[in-house]
């Protein structure tokens, strides 16, 4: 079925019209006579719950409305009763008309004054599907506004002895003028029927305003007269909910559908103090979602799902489904409307945040548009400090007010108070109440801007003789305070004992400790009996304070150290209420307060508290690695053979050369032995393995030091370029330098080439010297592996060859390991 505009805003009127809210009645409008009893009377014990309304919704059912309009209507008829959020509130939903014949009425009440408990809202569910009946014959087609008027006022302020205190307020819905012309009771002619019908109109709205009730009227479509609005506006009772300027009664006109969310939102936040959260739209199923803030308290989630076969389930924040009747996790549940085109879900102290509503239909039902909408008001609790907490007559008196909700949620983000106005009243015996401004701007005596610690000053007039109430007023849209009295006394001029607390301002784990102080003089003479108190805690949290009780001396001033104790359950967050030392002599007499300033976070994990000393340590691990791996490599370096060159000489003549090359010296010892084959010249050949055992060996220690431990002798110090026996040879160790280039210390560049001299024999040597020539000469004892590819060489200056091959026997110049 298609929206027009004139039905839109009628559905979303009915969501705005269901609120309570603490509306200010006509005894409220000025400041307390002289001589009244104070607050004690008017601040007693508040309801926790939202204040209670009551409300009329007075509607148009002339003619210029279509079918279509009027069903709509019909279901802002039914959020209207659904979306209520508080059960203390009555309701009323009246048709109105004109009368232009016998059997006519002007009105049509539909629902009479209803309380929107449990069993109301489900009565006026059924009560408002009447408007959807137009009886021509009942009702005519004109627009008769005094009627309208009249009968809501009178239903609104009948039995209200009974309820003095409860604001009265008309939502006004029409969609055209004052049409009276066709009425007989306003006179004979046509123009004299609408001048007295405006004159009527002017009286009834008279009434209104000696009786208290506000009129806010709302008009859709061009043909409104926007003149006899605004008089309608004014002409009610102008008291308001708060003192906001825009709580004040006005009228508002739309034009089009797609001003109606905007204006009716409007609306309803200023002739209530109360909020909407507008959720998303779909159509089943789906999930629908609507953002709860947590300065909220109480509230309602609506659903108009036009049919009613739609089925509705409700998830909290947390993703847990939540009953629809009953306790849960701290809130409390109540669905409605649930056989009807409008559901709802009223919470107290709901969760804060995103709430998922899953909507389904059977087959068929699913072809319109379902919108979700939370309904919500914040009830906040003040948390009062007085200092001195017992002022003495003509003292000045710093008064500070933080908020929280009945959850026990500190408010502590500024922007959630936006608009706020706070002020504070205070009474008492001997003088006349008073009022004075609360601020968080951060002047003095307001420590901070910004901090939700609402500070004032007032000084207490001289003749205060005794008990005190304070009581903390707050005023913005959607948020009320629930202006519990704060009682203290007047102290005497010499004050017996004065007292200073202190709490550290610290983070703590669930079951850690919190520290103060508190010193005290006692200007009596005898000794005072004192102990602590907690004050204003969060429900689920478990405190406790020593040592208590504590003596304060008699003549003198101590300090006095003291803990908090948190229990290990302590919910995170940080931790409301404040810490009281009283006098047990004095009737527990308050001496004076101070904020528990503690954010309660989870407790640090292993790692939290260990990293850096892990962190450090593997890092020490480390670097004593690196360390440990350069000194080895050094070490290793220094004691690496490569480039040492082994000559072998006789007679100071050189018969062969050998180089050490890389990777023959591990361990810094390289084994060599001394072949001497059958007619030839001596060689030096390296030697690995098993033969490395019967082999000469040299080494370099760790500092550097070349040693000698020829095979199967004792070990001696080789000096580099001195020659040293071997045998019937001599060994001279040279040099330190670097391996030769690749290329050069390839196997077969060890192994001297044979080359002819001019006259030698073909066979002769052709090293790099003349080799000397022995016979029955033998190559070194054992059976080792065939000569090491080395880069040794055999020079030498008389005939003979000199051969790198092996005849097998024992050196007898060689020195057996």
């Amino acid at each position: 079925m298609k929206w027009t505009d004139k039905g839109s805003a009628l559905l979303l009127a009915g969501v705005l019209l269901g609120l309570s809210g603490p509306l200010a009645p006509p005894a409220a409008a000025g400041p307390p006579a002289a001589g009244a009893p104070g607050l004690s009377r008017t601040a007693a014990e508040p309801a926790e719950g939202p204040d209670p309304l009551d409300f009329a919704v007075v509607v148009d059912q002339s003619k210029s409305l279509s079918d279509k309009d009027l069903a709509r209507e019909t279901e802002a008829a039914a959020l209207l009763s659904q979306g209520e959020i508080s059960e203390r509130s009555r309701a009323t939903v009246i048709g109105f008309g004109s009368s232009e014949k016998s059997g006519q009425s002007p009105v049509n009440e539909v629902c009479p004054l209803t309380v929107a408990d449990a069993a109301g809202r489900e009565r006026l569910s059924t009560c408002v599907q009447q408007l959807g009946h137009r009886d021509e014959a009942r009702m005519g087609p004109g627009t008769d506004f005094p009627a309208a008027v009249r009968q809501a006022v009178t239903r609104l302020t009948e039995g209200g002895a009974k309820t003095p205190a409860v604001p009265k307020v008309v939502f006004l819905l029409t969609d055209g003028r004052l049409d009276v012309a066709d009425s007989p009771e306003y006179g004979t002619d046509p123009d004299i029927r609408q001048a007295n019908g405006a004159r009527r109109l002017t009286e009834e709205l008279a009434r209104a305003r000696a009786a208290g009730v506000q009129i806010w009227p709302l008009g859709f479509g061009d043909e409104i007269d926007r003149a006899a609005l605004t008089a309608m506006a004014e002409g009610g009772y102008r008291g308001a909910c708060s003192g906001i300027p825009d709580s004040v009664p006005r009228m508002r006109v739309v034009g089009t559908s797609a001003e109606i969310d905007k204006a009716l939102q409007e609306t309803f936040a200023a002739a209530r103090c109360a909020r909407i959260a507008q959720g998303t739209v779909g159509k089943p199923p789906a999930d629908l979602s609507v953002t709860i803030p947590p300065i909220a308290t109480d509230g309602s989630l609506t659903v108009a799902k036009h049919d009613p076969k739609v089925r509705v389930t409700y998830y909290d924040p947390a993703g847990r489904k939540v009953p629809v009747q009953g306790e849960f996790d701290g809130s409390t549940f109540e669905v409605s409307g649930q056989d009807g085109p409008v559901e709802a879900l009223r919470v107290k102290d709901p969760l804060p945040g995103r709430w998922r509503v899953h909507i389904e239909a059977p087959e068929g039902h699913g072809d319109r548009e379902v919108a979700v909408r939370a309904i919500w008001q914040g009830r906040l609790r003040s948390d009062v400090t007085l200092d001195p907490a017992s002022p003495r007559a003509g003292e000045k008196v710093t008064v500070q007010v933080r908020m929280q909700t009945r959850r026990g949620v500190v408010i502590t983000d500024p922007g959630q108070l936006d608009g706020l106005a706070a002020s504070a009243e205070v009474a008492g015996a001997g003088f006349r109440p008073f009022t004075f401004k609360l601020a968080d701007d951060g002047r003095a005596p307001d420590a901070k801007a910004g901090d939700v610690r609402f500070t004032g000053t007032f000084t207490l007039p001289a003749g205060a003789t005794g008990d005190l109430e304070l009581v903390t007023r707050m005023a913005a849209p959607g948020i009320t305070s629930d202006r519990r009295p704060v009682h203290a006394r007047s102290g005497p001029d010499v004050p017996k004992l004065t007292a200073g607390l202190a709490v550290d301002r610290v983070t703590v784990h669930p079951g850690g400790t919190v520290g103060g102080t508190l010193d005290v003089t006692n200007n009596d003479s005898v000794p005072h009996t004192l102990r602590f108190a907690l004050q204003d805690q969060a429900p689920g949290t478990e405190l406790t304070v020593a040592p208590t009780p504590v003596t304060a001396p008699a003549g003198g001033s101590t300090r006095i150290p003291f803990t908090v104790t948190l229990a290990a359950g302590t919910p995170l967050g940080e931790l409301g209420g404040k810490v009281a030392v009283v006098d047990s002599g004095d009737g527990d007499t308050v001496l004076d307060t101070a904020f528990l300033d503690v954010l309660v976070v989870a407790p640090p994990t292993w790692w939290d508290r260990w990293w850096k000393a892990v962190t450090g340590g593997a890092a020490l691990v480390l670097v004593l690695a690196v360390l440990t791996a350069i000194r080895l490599l050094a070490r290793r370096r220094r004691r690496d053979l490569t480039g040492i060159t082994l000559e072998l000489r006789d007679d100071g003549r050189s018969l062969y050369t050998l180089s050490v090359r890389k990777g023959q010296s591990q361990g810094g010892t390289f084994a060599f032995t001394v072949d001497e084959p059958y007619g030839g010249t001596p060689t030096l050949r390296s030697v690995r393995g098993s033969a490395a055992s019967t082999a000469h060996l040299l080494r370099r220690n760790g500092s550097g030091e070349l040693l000698l431990r020829p095979r199967g002798g004792s070990q001696v110090p080789v000096r580099v370029g001195e020659p040293i026996g071997l045998g019937e040879h001599e060994l001279v160790v040279r040099g330190g330098r670097a391996p030769s280039p690749r290329g050069r210390d390839l196997p077969w560049s060890r192994r001297p080439r044979p080359t002819r001299r001019p006259g030698a024999p073909a066979d002769a040597d052709a090293g790099t010297g003349t080799g000397r020539t022995r016979r029955g000469a033998r190559r070194d004892r054992g059976n080792g592996p065939a000569p090491d590819s080395g880069n040794g060489t055999g020079p030498g200056t008389g005939p003979g060859t000199g051969t790198t091959g092996s005849t097998g026997g024992s050196d007898p110049y060689d020195v057996n390991f």
